[in-house]
Formats: C-alpha cells, structure tokens, sequence
C-alpha cells in the first residue's frame, strides 16, 4: 500500500489526462499520480496512418492554450527534437497525426506522474475518512497497490463501437477502421475490400486503400447510409462553438433541449475533412486516366442491414433507403467505421451510489466538470460529457481550458485567469 493520501489520482493517460498532468507539473502543492493499463502512451496507433492530420491547429497542444510558456508545449518538443526549422519551412497550422503521437509519448516520458503499465481493478471510498481507495495492478508482474486520494480524474477514453451483426467473425477480415495498420499487409493481399462509413477515420482509410489499389490490384467499394460523402463544418466563425463561451451557453439548457441542440451538430464532429475529400477526388481522377477499369465502387443512400460469410468472402447485405431496395455486395474484407463510444469502467460501479445519474443513464456533470456527487470528495471527468458540455468535449484544444477549470476548482484560486468572453460572436442574447 501506498500510504500517502495523493490531492489526485488520474485513471488513463490519454491527451486530456496527460494534459492535466503536465499542467500540474509546476504546481507542487497538488500531489498527483496518473495510471494507464498501456505499457506507454499511444494515440489510437491503429489509425496513425502516414499523411493524415491532426483536425485541430498545433496549438491545440497538451499546455499552450492554457500557458504558452509551459516546457511541455508542442514548439518546445520541436525545440528538443532540433525541428524547429524543418516546422518553419513547412508553414502550416495543422500537424500529422504520427507527429502529435510522438510529441505526446515525448511529454509522457519527461513527467514523473505518469505511470504505465499499471491498471485500476478496484474503487472504493471510505466514508469516515472521506478518499477513495483505488487498487493498481501492475500488468507484468501482476502485482496489487492500493492508492488513497480525494479525488479523482477519469480520462479513459472511447472504445471503438462494432454493430452486433459483424461480431464475432474473423478479426482478420472484419474489423474496425481502429485497427487499420494492424491489417494493413491483410488488405494488400486481399482481392476484394468494403470500407462502411462516412466519418472521418472510414474517409482516410478508404484514400489509403484508393492510393495502394493500383500496386495491389483490389477491388475496392465504399458505403455509407448518408445522403453524401459530407464535408465537416470547418468555417472560422462555426469553429468558434469549440470554445468556452459555446460550452457555457450549451450547459445552461435543460438535458432534453441539450441532446435537441446536439443530435443538429453531426457536421461540426462527423464530417470528413474537406482536404481528405480532395484527395480522394484527385486519386479517383488519376486512376480514371486512359480509360482503365478503376473497379472501385462508392455507394451512398445504403444502410447496411447486416453481413453473412459465403465461403471465403462476406456477402453484405444492403438496402437503399431511399428507393427501398435491398441488394447485396461481396467482399474478402469488411472494414467498418461506426465510430466510438465513452468507456465508463467497471469500477465506477463500486462508487455508484454516490453518483447522480439521469434518466437515459448517463452521469450528471458540473458545469466545471465534475460529477454530481452526494460525497465532499470529487470525481472529475473527461470522458461521455458531450451530453452535458456539447459538442467540444472531445476537441483538444478545449480539453486543455477544461483542465484550467479543473485545477482551479482543485487548489480553489485561479491558478490559471478565466475569462468571459474568447470569441467573437455572442451565444447568448444577454451577452450581445
């Protein structure tokens, strides 16, 4: 057992935690210990696929947008690693994908809170003493450490969703968009590939098969049940709803008008990035010179409706919705891009009782990102709060003014200036 009762433990360690635990690098008076089941931080690897890009500008590092001159920042990483000038030449805001993985292990190997390899198996809090008692696993040697602390912070992420009916199949020929790289030399030997989906992750996967078909010789098809292949909402004054000021004005409503107002945003989230597209557009161009047979198949308006195997391929089965008409294709390998949902861990249950949960079963969030508790004790949370905050909860750059609230709700002073408005239009009317 460890016997010091820590201000704050962290469970997961990905960019909002680690976020929280590079801001808190500098603030001593706050004891801070945070634990990840991985052996060392890695952003969805499955998914870091050479070309693509971080949807936010590099400033949406772990600590700028909170203190620009925090060592943890993502220039300083360029600084270190000696790119700084190659950065300079490339003049661009957005960043690849691979590069923020790397930026992040690099934060994540320089803080001394961080611990990996190390899972939380059990929760308990002991209502005389008032702290939670968390018991850490390590995942080599097995072994079991209790941690007392007063409060937590939950940043364990999303999991990959699978529809039911592609269950239990072969994980080498079904599989989700989040596993990509790992089936990569799979897809190159197949004969016959069907990407489902139109979000962003389905869109790149689907340009990085279109840019090997031509070496690999596959036949290549994708579907989505959208009425188009849509473009995410991107425009300067859109973007401004991922900022503190739409965060304040979403929370203000009653929960029935919140899950209104967000069931209308699909495109500030769901979209494909207008530059994916035109690289898709532009393959899909040069693969139609002289006339060859592309053997490429994109299929919109079509709700998937299920998928049985058929010898060594997968017949999937289709309906057409507007026409109301059912068809079936077939594929050596079905990838699937149905998108992610928050992972609430078992151990949450052990402390359940403590908890306010609403009526669809989802628990309910201070506007400063904790739970409703019926205990002194807090549980802060970055993971399933879209339902309370909106849209933004999972936008990186806003995760870091989420961990300003934090910390001074934590140490009880602004360690970090709050302001009230960030941006330049007005949600509000009393703010006009």
């Amino acid at each position: 057992m460890d016997d010091y009762i820590y201000d704050l433990v962290g469970v997961g360690i990905g960019p909002f935690n680690l976020s929280l635990a590079a801001l808190l690098d500098d603030l001593p008076e706050v004891k801070s210990v945070f634990f990840d089941q991985k052996p060392h931080f890695d952003w969805h690897p499955g998914m870091l696929i050479v070309g693509t890009r971080l949807q936010v500008p590099f400033m949406a590092d772990l600590v700028t947008l909170a203190d620009p001159t925090n060592r943890y920042s993502f220039l300083n990483y360029l600084s270190q690693k000696n790119r700084l000038y190659p950065f300079y030449f490339l003049e661009r805001l957005d960043i690849p994908r691979r590069e923020y993985n790397d930026y992040c292990q690099w934060v994540a190997n320089e803080l001394k809170n961080c611990r990996f390899g190390k899972r939380v198996i059990d929760l308990e809090y002991n209502q005389y003493e008032e702290y939670f008692l968390l018991t850490v696993q390590d995942i080599q040697t097995k072994e079991t450490t209790t941690y007392s602390c007063k409060n937590f912070a939950l940043g364990t992420g999303s999991v990959p969703v699978m529809p039911k009916s592609f269950q239990g199949l072969s994980p080498e020929n079904v599989f989700h968009t989040s596993e990509f790289l790992d089936r990569q030399e799979r897809c190159r030997k197949a004969k016959s590939i069907t990407v489902i989906g139109s979000g962003q992750s389905a869109a790149e996967v689907f340009r990085e098969l279109l840019k090997e078909r031509m070496e690999h010789h596959y036949e290549l098809s994708w579907i989505t049940r959208s009425r188009s292949f849509l473009s995410m909402e991107e425009s300067k004054l859109s973007v401004e709803q991922f900022s503190p000021d739409y965060v304040n004005y979403f929370y203000q409503f009653p929960q029935k008008q919140k899950d209104e107002i967000f069931a209308s945003q699909n495109l500030l989230y769901k979209g494909i990035s207008s530059h994916t597209i035109t690289d898709i557009y532009n393959l899909l161009y040069e693969h139609s010179v002289s006339c060859e047979e592309m053997n490429v198949g994109i299929q919109v308006l079509t709700e998937v409706k299920g998928i049985q195997e058929k010898a060594d391929k997968y017949e999937i089965l289709c309906n057409q919705w507007q026409q109301n008409k059912n068809f079936t294709r077939e594929s050596e390998v079905v990838i699937v891009g149905t998108g992610y949902r928050p992972f609430i861990p078992d151990f949450i249950n052990k402390v359940g009782s403590y908890i306010y949960w609403d009526d669809k079963g989802r628990y309910e969030v201070e506007a400063d990102y904790r739970l409703r508790l019926n205990i002194p004790n807090q549980i802060y949370v970055h993971s399933g709060i879209s339902h309370s905050h909106g849209v933004g909860s999972t936008n990186l750059g806003l995760a870091v003014h989420r961990n300003k609230v934090i910390i001074n709700h934590l140490i009880g002073k602004e360690v970090f200036p709050i302001y009230e408005k960030y941006v330049f239009q007005s949600f509000d009317a009393e703010t006009f």
